[in-house]
């Protein structure tokens, strides 16, 4: 029998070319757009609609779905998206971390939230456009391994992905090229198949966390001092959560040589400047851990390893320190360590689990 299949669209070509793959294997399939954010984030998000959810990018969904004979449909997950990501990310802010909300939507909407709904209407799976592959491997486990196009391939923004999930999800374009993709969305007609790609935060399109958090608190962001790192003053800051770790640009400060901003102290409210060697460190702890090859880590494991999407993986050793919690050691020194990103574990291009990074 063939699988019913609930295809999250976006707008873009990716979940476009993913409903054609699905339709030609013959599966059943609907197209789904996720409503995620309304009346605090649509008010006061500045007015532009460069983001991966605007209104223009559901009617790209819907005319996609439409043209491919689909039944299609828009879920509004506002208020969860505002308690599970939006919040998340407020409070990441709030003490010194710099989160990715984008991730969090992954972990908590789009795989968990959105696969409970698709079950309730009598679904099999989910599918999304994400270049990734998922397979089972003997003795019943679920594996998730890198898309085939290195340029392009999510697997890191997918590592928080759980077994139950992992059997529940569907990534068709995980063999395929960015090029291929486009092609097979133009042979079909596809009017998104030369669309280009959103870089923004949905909620946040100017970038400006800053002035986002001060927004939705109701407070102005708070001045304090960059201080250096034997903690003498060096100027004025316009609020911690403007910065993040490893930031030169956009400090406005005279100094003789090159600043980087090497520590976020938001109880203090300042922001530490130094030299670049201060940013580079070997360790790093990890909370939240999710284990997808495995169920623990009995022993130290050499893997690789990698802290920000873009990144090159790194040889490291890791070693998991209690429950969801996991020590990570680099055998070189990295930059830039970033409390509240993901450190992603693979083994080949198999991944082997996920954590957010405390320090």
């Amino acid at each position: 029998m063939a699988e019913r299949i609930m295809i999250a669209m976006s707008g873009g070509v990716d979940s476009a070319a993913a409903a054609v793959l699905l339709l030609e294997q013959g599966c059943t399939c609907a197209g789904v757009n996720l409503r995620l954010f309304a009346g605090e984030a649509d008010e006061t998000a500045p007015p532009r609609e460069r983001s991966c959810c605007s209104l223009s990018d559901v009617e790209d969904a819907r005319c996609a779905a439409q043209h491919l004979g689909m039944p299609f449909y828009v879920f509004n997950f506002a208020q969860l998206f505002a308690q599970s990501v939006i919040r998340r990310f407020a409070e990441g802010y709030a003490c010194g971390e710099t989160p990715n909300p984008c991730i969090d939507c992954n972990r908590f909407i789009k795989f968990d939230a959105l696969l409970q709904r698709a079950a309730l209407l009598g679904y099999d799976a989910v599918a999304t456009g994400h270049y990734a592959r998922c397979e089972a491997a003997p003795g019943g486990r679920w594996l998730l391994r890198k898309g085939v196009d290195a340029n392009k391939d999510q697997s890191y923004v997918l590592a928080f992905l759980t077994q139950a999930q992992l059997a529940r999800v569907r990534f068709p374009l995980g063999e395929l090229t960015k090029p291929q993709v486009r092609a097979i969305a133009a042979q079909k007609g596809l009017l998104n198949a030369e669309k280009r790609e959103s870089q923004d935060i949905c909620f946040v399109p100017d970038g400006d966390y800053g002035a986002f958090l001060a927004r939705r608190s109701g407070q102005p962001l708070r001045p304090g001092d960059f201080v250096d790192p034997d903690g003498r003053p060096l100027g004025k800051h316009r609020g911690t959560a403007c910065y993040t770790l490893g930031q030169r640009k956009g400090l406005g400060l005279a100094l003789k040589s090159p600043g980087y901003v090497c520590a976020i102290r938001p109880a203090e409210n300042t922001v530490v400047v130094g030299a670049e060697d201060l940013l580079f460190t070997r360790n790093l702890d990890a909370r939240e851990l999710n284990l997808i090859a495995c169920d623990h880590l009995p022993q130290p494991l050499r893997c690789k390893a990698k802290v920000r999407y873009r990144q090159e993986e790194q040889w490291a050793t890791a070693e998991q320190t209690g429950e969801t919690t996991l020590h990570l050691r680099f055998d070189a020194p990295q930059r830039a360590i970033t409390p509240g990103q993901t450190v992603a574990l693979y083994d080949g291009d198999c991944v082997v689990g996920a954590g957010v990074i405390t320090g």
